[in-house]
């Protein structure tokens, strides 16, 4: 008798049991989902560094075991390789080659595309300098003097990566948006010296 009123008990918490279980189920997959920005990566106080009042990006690439002139060679190679590619203007070159030293020097004016379709192709000329003082096993890379030349097919504007895509003339008061315009040459930029950096790593860390 015992044992059957305990089976009885038993069945009749069985719905509720359910119902708890289904609840917190619904709550949790109703939980609001924090939502990403995506600029979040561009809007990093200082993503656009200045150094002595001009922007420049530095790093200071390891390459293990590998001497100065060998990294001065390969690096060589590779922005010799650049200032040929599709996207170059005819007067980017590699302006400095100083073996004795280790350093090296590269102009590059080139197409940035910010959006490409069958009837709206909006890009921009960038231009950039890349300097490089190589050391065993590590490479100085600076990117600097950056400026562009857009709209130059119709309305010609210059600007100038200081007051242009920096903290204070891109990104609003708040840091939580980029400006409409100079926010998409920023995130171009950056996504470009992110490029190039992560190139010149791959190359130097390859056996």
């Amino acid at each position: 008798m015992y044992m059957r009123r305990l089976l009885i008990a038993i069945l009749t918490l069985l719905p509720m049991l359910a119902t708890a279980q289904d609840n917190t189920w619904e709550r949790i997959e109703t939980e609001p989902v924090e939502k990403v920005n995506p600029d979040a990566k561009y809007l990093v106080p200082n993503a656009v560094p200045e150094v002595d009042g001009r922007v420049c990006w530095e790093a200071d690439i390891k390459a293990p075991g590998k001497s100065a002139q060998q990294i001065y060679d390969i690096l060589l190679k590779q922005l010799e390789k650049m200032v040929k590619e599709p996207n170059q203007l005819e007067n980017s070159n590699v302006a400095v080659k100083d073996a004795g030293r280790h350093e090296l020097g590269a102009v590059l004016h080139e197409w940035l595309v910010f959006k490409s379709a069958a009837l709206s192709l909006d890009r921009t000329v960038l231009n950039f300098h890349i300097l490089v003082t190589c050391t065993d096993g590590n490479a100085n890379v600076q990117i600097t003097r950056i400026n562009y030349d857009y709209d130059i097919d119709r309305k010609p504007q210059h600007y100038v990566a200081e007051k242009w895509i920096t903290d204070k003339y891109c990104v609003n008061k708040k840091h939580t948006k980029l400006y409409p315009i100079s926010g998409k040459f920023r995130r171009k930029t950056i996504d470009r010296k992110d490029f190039i950096f992560n190139k010149f790593e791959t190359l130097l860390n390859e056996k």
